[in-house]
């Protein structure tokens, strides 16, 4: 008997296979979707390569976007990150007029001040009896360590008399106390000064207080302006500098007449001897000049003055 084809047998051969294709073809059409968007996303310079393409290199913004991040083997040791200091912020330096200048330390108890002790070590002897300015500045620069007391300093400093003198400092052509200030600078001590003083107290307070600030010599116009001290130190009641009832009671002295013997002064003290205050009444007057009138000088106690600090 003939088996009866009824038509159901051929249909359900065919079904997987059709559902194969269909399956086939969706993917083809995602493949094909999923390189028209990386094309897109790349940018239109960057070559696309579909799936099987010719082995053209895969562009950076595919690998971004569609590769996964490498993981770094165990041999590969990652550079440490370099650790960038800050710089240090630059600390302002203050202005001058900013910085307070420190005061001094008041001295308790009486003040004995010598910046030569040993007064034959910066002594120079006056060559001549009108030689007492070139050999009074002769033991100043000593005394400072400028130079090393000697006739030839001496007569070093005589000898350049014309360039530093006017005839307002000295009527005789000879040498007053704007001179000896040139001759200080010259020889390396700048800011002497002249100053003149009602009275010998004012005077000495002055000398005391600029030789403590300075520790610089004092150039004393003793005998009435005719002669030439050097105050190389002082004793007083107190810190003079920041004691106002502080007494000055002395000087010491390095006198260039020694070892002569004055007409009109008499005997002299070695260099380094300390006059007090009735040894300096007598030997410390006010300016009185046979020569004729000075200006500001007359009647007044006169001095050269040390300015500087060291």
């Amino acid at each position: 008997m003939q088996p009866v084809n009824t038509g159901s047998a051929q249909p359900r051969r065919q079904r997987p296979r059709t559902r194969r294709l269909a399956l086939a073809a969706a993917v083809l059409l995602v493949l094909v979707a999923g390189v028209a968007l990386v094309g897109r996303l790349a940018g239109p310079d960057a070559p696309v390569t579909g799936p099987g393409g010719g082995g053209a290199a895969t562009p950076v913004a595919s690998l971004a976007i569609v590769a996964p991040t490498p993981t770094p083997s165990a041999s590969a040791s990652p550079s440490p990150p370099v650790a960038l200091s800050p710089l240090p912020s630059p600390s302002p330096s203050p202005s001058p007029s900013a910085t307070p200048r420190p005061s001094p330390t008041p001295i308790a108890g009486p003040v004995d001040i010598n910046l030569a002790r040993n007064g034959k070590a910066v002594f120079s002897s006056q060559i001549t009896k009108e030689m007492c300015a070139p050999a009074g500045l002769t033991g100043a620069l000593a005394t400072m360590g400028l130079v090393k007391a000697s006739n030839a300093v001496q007569r070093k400093i005589e000898s350049r008399i014309k360039a530093w003198t006017t005839r307002a400092d000295s009527h005789n052509g000879g040498w007053g106390p704007l001179a000896m200030t040139k001759a200080l600078a010259a020889y390396g001590a700048p800011g002497y000064v002249v100053r003149t003083y009602a009275t010998r107290a004012a005077a000495l307070r002055a000398a005391g207080i600029a030789l403590s600030a300075t520790h610089e010599p004092v150039l004393l116009l003793a005998w009435r302006g005719a002669h030439t001290w050097v105050m190389t130190g002082y004793r007083a009641t107190g810190d003079m500098a920041t004691n106002p009832k502080a007494a000055f009671t002395g000087a010491y002295i390095v006198d260039p007449w020694y070892p002569r013997v004055s007409s009109i002064w008499g005997h002299v003290n070695p260099p380094g001897h300390f006059y007090d205050m009735k040894g300096m009444t007598r030997n410390y007057l006010a300016w009185r000049r046979p020569e004729g009138h000075y200006p500001g000088r007359d009647k007044r106690w006169v001095a050269v003055i040390p300015t500087r600090t060291r």
